[in-house]
């Protein structure tokens, strides 16, 4: 029996309720005002609590009479004032040096990887987690200075910040050590090494959302009804699982994703089709399509192959001529379809509660992955002898895991890369050195 959260059986059925809000969280990852406006939020709101219990402090201290006490803590409080002041002005040093080193490396990632690429530097936790403590601590920081009172009579003052001055201290010894997790984070992704190896944990990521994707589309009648997008022209990034599911189970039908996620859809093209039964009025169906600018990681199973190709094309140009970068990108590929090679691929079935279908998703088959991992980076190889050598072992292994059904897209590779090799290099010793086998490139 599957474990709940995992996908169902081998018949290609989703067994599972997908979460309501996994697209808008996938949306919230892909912004960057989120996590600093939820820090500045909280850290409103910790200054009100940390004000609140000084206050609470000093008026229990004033009603025991225990004034010593209370002169005790204005001392502290005047001794932390020059920290906190120093706080205050340094926060923004610290968030003007991260927004700094955050342009920068988007602009190294888009130049000498891949445009497409930036959106690891957006998604980032700990990017994010840094610029919004720095930003909350700055305010943090203004609040508590706003708290100084210049009573420092124990018997009439009305509050000392000595709670949220410690708490000022303590957050930034938290900064100074999320600017360090946040510089080593930065400087790994812009080696194009630990950025490949993220898009291939990306990449499985969305091979286990689909992991119970059926080899073929069920037989379903004739659609009766389909539904046009109606919002802006843009990538199909992905749909609201969870709401669909549930419109076409009130309504009785099983409704079809006609464009795959990762197409770009304009206005007036149908997006849905409606089979059996009665169509849902389209407020039923309003935003459960998502389009936006660019692909996303969330449902769609080919981008990451697309992004290795993309940065393995850019190797390849004669501006960067880094064939090693190449043999890389095609590491990961090969993982990536040798990790699928077994796999039934084509319609992703979701079902109802009670295992009835009522979504229908296309996915890219194991021809179309094929070729995406291969056939640009093959057409741009022909002089590089690294990358022809490992494209020739990535074939074989590949031929070596996949069904004998499966074989025919990676021999047509195989032979399309042998005669590009024989147009492209003259000497025959040449070419036998370029089409040997290599898992290293020139190992």
């Amino acid at each position: 029996m599957p474990k709940s959260g995992q996908a169902g059986a081998s018949n290609g059925l989703v067994r599972r309720r997908p979460r309501p809000l996994s697209p808008l969280r996938e949306h919230l990852r892909d912004t960057f005002w989120f996590a600093p406006a939820l820090g500045l939020v909280g850290a409103a709101a910790l200054a009100a609590v940390a004000l609140f219990l000084d206050s609470l402090l000093i008026t229990w201290l004033q009603r025991d009479g225990d004034y010593a006490t209370v002169s005790d803590l204005i001392d502290i409080a005047d001794d932390t004032k020059t920290i906190i002041t120093t706080v205050g002005s340094a926060m923004l040093t610290f968030i003007g040096v991260v927004f700094s080193i955050s342009l920068v490396a988007l602009q190294m990632a888009s130049g000498q990887m891949s445009p497409r690429v930036v959106r690891l530097y957006v998604r980032s936790r700990i990017t994010k987690c840094t610029f919004a403590w720095f930003l909350a601590t700055f305010l943090f920081a203004l609040l508590v200075q706003a708290s100084y009172q210049g009573d420092t009579d124990p018997r009439t003052v009305e509050t000392v910040p000595f709670v949220s001055s410690i708490a000022c201290v303590l957050m930034v010894l938290v900064s100074l050590g999320l600017f360090v997790a946040y510089v080593n984070s930065t400087l790994r992704l812009m080696r194009v090494v630990h950025v490949i190896d993220h898009i291939a944990r990306e990449s499985f990521r969305v091979l286990d959302r689909h992991a119970a994707a059926g080899g073929t589309a069920p037989g379903l009648a004739p659609p009766v009804a389909t539904v046009i997008h109606r919002g802006r022209a843009g990538v199909l990034r992905d749909v609201n699982i969870a709401r669909l599911v549930r419109v076409a189970r009130r309504y009785g039908v099983v409704l079809r994703l006609i464009p795959r996620i990762g197409d770009f859809v304009v206005p007036g093209m149908p997006v849905l089709a409606v089979h059996g039964g009665t169509g849902p009025p389209p407020r039923a169906l309003r935003r459960t399509v998502s389009v936006g600018v660019e692909r996303t990681f969330h449902q769609d199973l080919g981008f990451g192959l697309r992004q290795l190709s993309d940065i393995a094309l850019r190797a390849l140009s004669p501006a960067v001529n880094d064939p090693t970068t190449a043999v890389q990108c095609l590491d990961r590929i090969v993982q990536i379809l040798a990790a699928v090679a077994g796999r039934p691929l084509g319609a992703l079935q979701h079902c109802d509660r009670q295992g009835t279908v009522r979504l229908v998703q296309d996915l890219p088959g194991w021809t179309d992955l094929v070729d995406l991992g291969f056939t640009e980076i093959r057409g741009c190889a022909t002089s590089a002898p690294q990358v022809t050598r490992r494209l020739m072992a990535a074939l074989a292994d590949l031929t070596a895991l996949a069904p004998p059904e499966r074989c025919a897209a990676l021999a047509r590779h195989r032979v399309l890369l042998e005669q590009a090799v024989e147009r492209g290099t003259p000497e025959a010793a040449d070419r036998t050195f370029a089409l040997r086998p290599d898992r290293q490139g020139i190992g």
